[in-house]
């Protein structure tokens, strides 16, 4: 069966002792992921928008990283600093997911700096188009 971890740098992960990425056969499962830059720096301060589309496009290049894709993703959760800007989450969040229709949350909570909007975990589970799993 397969089992890949993926750690992706973050800050966090060597002293929480988890990974970004976690894929257990057909079972995809990614961390909560920031808006933060290879460089360090955090993607478009204050902009719920820009960050909520640099973290769904990073988090298909994770997807992608343990052969699945963006139709295979089935929960996001989405954590807001303000849920007075869910809208510019549900607007990003919809441009990804046309079509795939994964179901989603969103609650508002406090992130670790300041200008960070959005916060994002997706699970997805990798099937064929008919909804068929190959669980080896």
């Amino acid at each position: 069966m397969t089992n890949i971890k993926i750690k992706s740098g973050g800050r966090f992960e060597d002293i929480g002792s988890y990974s970004r990425v976690r894929r257990i056969g057909p079972f995809v499962f990614i961390a909560g992921t920031t808006a933060i830059e290879e460089s360090g720096k955090l993607h478009q301060p204050n902009d719920t928008y820009a960050q909520t589309r640099f973290i769904l496009e990073q988090m298909e290049r994770y997807l992608n990283e343990v052969g699945a894709e963006l139709q295979h993703v089935v929960r996001t959760r989405g954590f807001l600093t303000s849920m007075a800007d869910a809208g510019q989450f549900v607007k990003a969040h919809g441009e990804i997911f046309e079509g795939i229709d994964p179901v989603t949350a969103a609650v508002e909570a406090g992130l670790t700096q300041q200008g960070m909007m959005v916060e994002i975990e997706v699970d997805a589970i990798i099937h064929d188009e008919n909804g068929a799993i190959d669980f080896r």
